[in-house]
């Protein structure tokens, strides 16, 4: 790996510690991602009749418990990258400038997490269509809370943390402890890749596909740069996008139905 000091616990507390965060986290829904996509596979409906249903209802007909499930979720999704970054300070110095995770660049952090969006969001459109005609994704339907004033703000919440677990446990915390493993530097990225591809498999093989070459482009960008915030500020915009997009837009675009 670049410019990383290793750290001083053995491999096999090191091993053991990735695993463990990892089932709790990440690697617990890749699990289950990768069940419920054998699920859709061996169901009667083909799998491009399907709908993987994101962001639902928690409560309906009860919009304040509704709120209180939504926002609890949110919540106690970032707790595994908050664990993750308590780990490394354990034996890494400076942890949040290690990970690019300090306020030294803000212009360069947003400007290029706004460049990587682009840069990913408009092939994933046309991966999504293309996996969508050739059968081998589900559609994807990214919004389903009921219309609701506190909608939105949910869907935004619910992006940024998205965006913090994957980027800080997935790029930042499971590249720097594969490095203190001695993994080389791309045998890491496509580790990394592969996981954040397996817990997407639920949507379909478009799906798997399109977070592996994400995470690939991920992975390299931090082992050159050592910078998360722009690829946590890029991934919430893919997810705003995708999110409010579809709250506006499914009726009338018709590669979202």
């Amino acid at each position: 790996m670049v410019d990383q000091v290793r750290s001083p616990l053995s491999d096999v507390v090191l091993r053991r510690e990735v695993l463990l965060l990892l089932g709790v986290s990440l690697g617990q829904s890749a699990l289950y991602s990768i069940v419920s996509f054998v699920g859709k596979l061996t169901a009667p409906a083909p799998l491009s009749t399907q709908t993987t249903t994101l962001n639902p209802s928690q409560a309906p007909g009860r919009p304040w418990l509704d709120l209180s499930y939504q926002l609890l979720g949110v919540l106690f999704n970032v707790v595994p990258a908050l664990l993750a970054i308590h780990l490394l300070r354990r034996d890494h110095a400076d942890v949040p400038s290690s990970l690019g995770l300090d306020r030294r660049r803000p212009a360069f952090d947003l400007l290029t997490g706004v460049g990587i969006t682009a840069a990913i969001g408009i092939p994933g459109i046309g991966l999504y269509v293309l996996a969508k005609e050739l059968g081998i994704n589900t559609a994807v339907a990214a919004a389903n809370l009921p219309d609701i004033w506190w909608a939105v703000p949910v869907l935004i919440l619910a992006a940024i943390g998205n965006a913090v677990i994957e980027e800080v446990v997935v790029v930042g915390y499971l590249l720097t402890r594969l490095g203190d493993l001695r993994w080389g530097r791309w045998p890491a990225i496509v580790a990394s890749a592969l996981l954040r591809g397996s817990y997407h498999l639920y949507q379909g093989v478009g799906g798997f596909v399109g977070n592996i070459v994400m995470g690939l482009a991920f992975g390299w960008f931090f082992t050159r740069t050592r910078r998360l915030w722009p690829l946590i500020v890029a991934h919430t915009l893919l997810d705003v996008i995708a999110y409010l997009g579809y709250t506006y837009l499914a009726d009338k675009v018709g590669f979202l139905k």
